[in-house]
């Protein structure tokens, strides 16, 4: 679209190619209205992008978003995607040394297996059904929650009356996760394994009486009615490139390398200015649908900006010759990188690394946690690179507010992609470096974002992966019918922040285009 075009109308303009905005384009494009989504780089996709990031290597990687399980079907369904998960047999895998022994626990390839793995690990039958009555519980939750997503907002009572069990309400919704975890199991490793749900992308303690981990926790096991983390087929980037053509065929505008620059509205319309390479422009619109971060939002529209966000976490992306072997005889490095690979994630770790962390100190045992894409998908490697047995690996660091990065960037990255794989090292049989496959340049591959990357990549605040502090999936004071609405009437944030925002679900786009086609 020509930056000198002049001011044309649309009946919607979505500020912000990402997943949410193409979820919005389409259904509104499928509904008849006429569309245009601006999107300020050269591609669509946002965070969920495959990109290929070493040179020479044919390596299609989930670059930033990487795991689907809040997506509902019903937007797959409703959109007509051509897109697919695979589901991981394996759930987790978690190494330790008990005894001056090396050994793990390994949770899936059956129930049979899980029992035994527990049993070997704790010397009893205890924790399991502990765990199964724990998961039993939050899947249960799962199928009442996960369904109200793409409802109107219900009310805090009425979600309570949905869930209709006292107990689960109690344990997600009023205390401090940490007290579910502590009262129901025993074993230092296992009430790790349980609590990491409730810290990806959050900084917070067990016990933080904010209960913003609750939040997390919450959102981390009712994807999909049952908390299954899925591999997209092809890589993330397939599911934004079959939602952007899902788009244009309904009939959107898509419009890369325009950057919105302003909203000016009255709350009946609106004009949304952008620039390009080649000049400036502006499109009227009766809606406009951000999809970007509050802050973004604020600034865009002149309003006062929301309190500042903070992510916590460090990506790492690699590519592996082979698998490394483990130290724990009994486990098949096959199965343990296809579920996901907790390091140094014991529950008095977590606590410890997050008092380093708020003391304003790298953890000095930095938990994270790993998981192998190309073995459930092979199809994101070249055919040469999976015949040779390449795969790949995504490291997910916990623990890591923006604020420790301040100070020296570059220099705090490689100090703690350092301490991290070092970790890693010491559960290996081998080195993780003697695995490295190198680029076309000879560097190994091997790639690390901080938040402060994530912020100056992809504008995320503060590098937070949320955008801001996850909602409770209930209305309150000012979240409107949907929790998209703002306090202009026809501007509607539909990205991350929104309520019931976060992750890969395209449920804020679901959301934003249902508030728009419930007004005319």
């Amino acid at each position: 679209m020509p930056a000198n075009e002049g001011t044309r109308a649309y009946d919607a303009v979505i500020v912000g190619g990402g997943h949410n905005g193409l979820v919005a384009a389409a259904y509104l494009a499928r509904a008849g209205r006429s569309v245009l989504v601006l999107e300020r780089l050269d591609h669509t996709g946002g965070a969920a992008v495959s990109t290929r990031p070493f040179a020479g290597v044919d390596a299609r990687l989930s670059r930033y978003s990487y795991l689907v399980s809040l997506l509902p079907q019903k937007i797959v369904s409703d959109l007509g995607l051509d897109f697919r998960l695979r589901s991981r047999t394996i759930s987790s895998y978690t190494p330790v040394e008990r005894d001056g022994r090396p050994t793990g626990l390994l949770v899936g390839g059956g129930e049979q297996r899980t029992r035994e793995a527990f049993t070997r690990l704790t010397g009893g039958e205890r924790e399991y059904d502990a765990w199964q009555r724990f998961y039993g519980m939050t899947g249960q939750v799962a199928q009442r929650v996960f369904p109200t997503l793409t409802e109107p907002l219900p009310t805090r009572d009425e979600l309570r009356r949905r869930i209709d069990d006292e107990t689960a309400w109690r344990a997600l919704f009023e205390e401090p996760i940490g007290v579910a975890v502590e009262g129901r199991f025993s074993d230092d490793l296992v009430r790790g394994v349980v609590l990491t749900d409730a810290l990806i992308g959050t900084f917070a303690d067990a016990h933080d009486p904010s209960l913003a981990q609750n939040r997390c926790f919450l959102y981390h096991v009712i994807g999909g009615g049952t908390g299954a983390w899925d591999v997209p087929v092809g890589g993330m980037g397939a599911l934004t490139d079959a939602l952007a053509a899902a788009a244009r065929s309904a009939g959107a505008v898509i419009a890369t390398g325009h950057e919105v620059v302003r909203i000016d509205t009255d709350g009946h319309t609106a004009e949304v200015a952008y620039r390009t390479a080649d000049g400036e422009g502006a499109a009227a619109a009766r809606h406009v649908l951000v999809n970007a971060s509050p802050q973004a939002l604020a600034a865009l529209t002149g309003d006062t900006s929301p309190e500042p966000a903070e992510g916590a976490q460090l990506k790492v992306n690699m590519l592996l010759t082979r698998l490394p072997k483990l130290r724990d005889p009994d486990a098949d490095p096959r199965e343990a990188f296809a579920g996901t690979f907790h390091i140094a994630e014991g529950y008095r770790q977590l606590a410890t690394a997050h008092a380093q962390a708020a003391a304003g100190e790298l953890p000095a045992t930095p938990p994270s946690e790993i998981y192998c894409h190309s073995l459930t998908d092979p199809t994101i490697l070249g055919p040469d690179l999976a015949e040779r047995g390449y795969q790949t690996l995504t490291l997910f660091g916990l623990h890591t507010p923006a604020r420790l990065f301040d100070r020296d960037n570059d220099a705090v990255r490689e100090e703690l992609l350092k301490s991290t794989l070092a970790q890693l090292d010491a559960h290996l049989a081998e080195p993780l470096a003697d695995c490295l496959a190198t680029d076309a340049d000879g560097r190994p591959c091997i790639e690390a974002k901080t938040p402060l990357d994530l912020e100056r990549d992809l504008r995320l605040p503060g590098g937070n992966i949320f955008h801001r502090a996850l909602s409770w999936p209930y209305a309150q004071e000012d979240t409107g019918r949907w929790g998209v609405e703002t306090r202009h009437t026809n501007v509607l944030l539909c990205g991350a922040g929104a309520v019931r925002g976060g992750g890969v679900s395209g449920v804020p786009g679901h959301n934003a285009a249902m508030a728009v086609l419930e007004r005319n």
